[in-house]
């Protein structure tokens, strides 16, 4: 029989802010189980255990100096994409034609997307990640298939491509319209209205998404100013196309078809004009900042540059952090924490603690979830990560800098996740 009561124990760390990580260098949560899993009822030094002694049904899982942070969220990724991440960057448009969407081609097949999508659940699971906005192929059972197989809080939308694309991904705007009419009919909110990037999608097909939006309640994504010849791509086919022809920048094509807003998440942004960022701060679209794509090339990036994160809190632009797979090369949330620090070093902002915040509470923030998960207040569910690696410290920078010194080859973040927690329930 399952106990009622469960008590967590460990060096425990829970973001509050970009500034601010309560630490807990002997912590203890205390979880109570209701309808839909277990809950955070308590939280502190383990002193407040002392109240729970005469609890006779209560799990005990004491993992030593051990450290425990929320479960990751992480905010852009192409779980299509997972074959290709390691592959050969040139550049971002040159990278899609030779290998991403010949990968992504291959999710035609539904007995192929199905086993893919089990697969790259354990993946997810692994790597501590429980939710976040994720990008499909052009097929539906993509999204199916991801939605019945992942565990957490995701957001799911099939790529929508009709118009610049390869025959074999290939949709008129007759198609698209029904696809997107088809999903976000069955998933409502968790739908998201998926743009590729805008050269591929006609504005009648965004025009539709964005009313599908406002009907349904549910999230938008897309790409925007990943790399300067990507705009100038984009610039130069809307400029020919009717009610276009004055478009002031890449954001102005989403804004005049009505795909900017609250429930926006733009992916990169790493090249942002004055424009575009007045158009986003405007409407509370958010950006998706995704370090390890935008790394250079001998950091198995696409070299697109550095976004500036400083400038956009300057904007008060939303922005969290994803792992962009496929061009980011690892899945693990930890990673793409290191690479945002690594990228920014010298800067008073980047610091271990920001980054937690950004893949975490920050992005449950964005994905509008944050009443229930994305740190360990009370009455939140209890999704969090055990990490293999034991640490004494007492600022939560410090642990998580013990972290990040214990790890010297990226592929081993995912190996340092020791147990995943779904609702108080172990996954992993």
């Amino acid at each position: 029989m399952t106990a009622k009561w469960k008590v967590i124990m460990g060096t425990i760390l829970s973001p509050v802010n970009d500034k601010s990580c309560l630490c807990y260098p002997s912590g203890a949560m205390v979880l109570k189980k209701g309808a839909n899993g277990y809950k955070i009822v308590d939280l502190g030094d383990q002193k407040i255990l002392e109240k729970y002694s005469k609890n006779r049904s209560i799990d005990t899982l004491d993992f030593g100096s051990k450290i425990i942070v929320p479960g990751f969220l992480d905010l852009h990724f192409h779980w299509v994409q997972d074959d290709v991440r390691e592959k050969p960057k040139d550049n971002l448009l040159r990278w899609l034609e030779d290998y991403t969407w010949p990968a992504e081609g291959k999710f035609k097949n539904p007995s192929y997307s199905r086993e893919k999508a089990k697969l790259f659940s354990r993946s997810l699971i692994k790597n501590g990640t429980l939710g976040g906005a994720c990008y499909g192929s052009i097929h539906a059972h993509s999204v199916e298939h991801a939605f019945k197989e992942f565990i957490g809080d995701f957001f799911i939308g099939n790529v929508l491509m009709t118009m610049n694309s390869p025959d074999y991904l290939l949709q008129t705007n007759k198609q698209a319209i029904k696809l997107i009419d088809k999903l976000a009919q069955k998933y409502k909110s968790r739908y998201v209205v998926t743009p590729r990037f805008a050269p591929t999608t006609d504005e009648v097909v965004m025009a539709h998404g964005a009313r599908v939006r406002k009907k349904v309640n549910c999230f938008v994504q897309s790409h925007l100013c990943e790399t300067q010849n990507e705009i100038e791509w984009v610039l130069s086919i809307f400029r020919q196309r009717k009610g276009f022809e004055d478009v002031k920048s890449y954001s102005d094509i989403y804004y005049r078809v009505g795909l900017l807003g609250e429930k926006t998440i733009m992916g990169h942004g790493v090249h942002l004009t004055a424009h575009d960022r007045s158009l986003l701060r405007k409407t509370k679209t958010a950006v998706a900042h995704c370090p390890t794509s935008n790394a250079p090339k001998s950091k198995l990036g696409l070299g697109s540059g550095l976004f500036d994160y400083r400038q956009a809190n300057k904007d008060k632009i939303e922005w969290g952090l994803g792992s962009d797979i496929g061009a980011g090369p690892f899945l693990s949330m930890l990673d793409v924490m290191k690479s945002f620090v690594d990228q920014n070093k010298g800067s008073s902002g980047a610091t271990y603690k920001s980054a937690l915040y950004r893949s975490t509470l920050k992005n449950a923030e964005i994905l509008k979830i944050d009443k229930r998960v994305g740190c360990f207040s009370l009455k939140k569910e209890a999704n969090f990560n055990v990490l293999s690696i034991s640490s004494s410290e007492k600022s939560a920078e410090k642990v998580l800098q013990s972290v990040f010194k214990k790890v010297s080859r990226r592929e081993d973040f995912e190996n340092i996740i020791e147990a995943t927690f779904f609702r108080g329930t172990s996954l992993y």
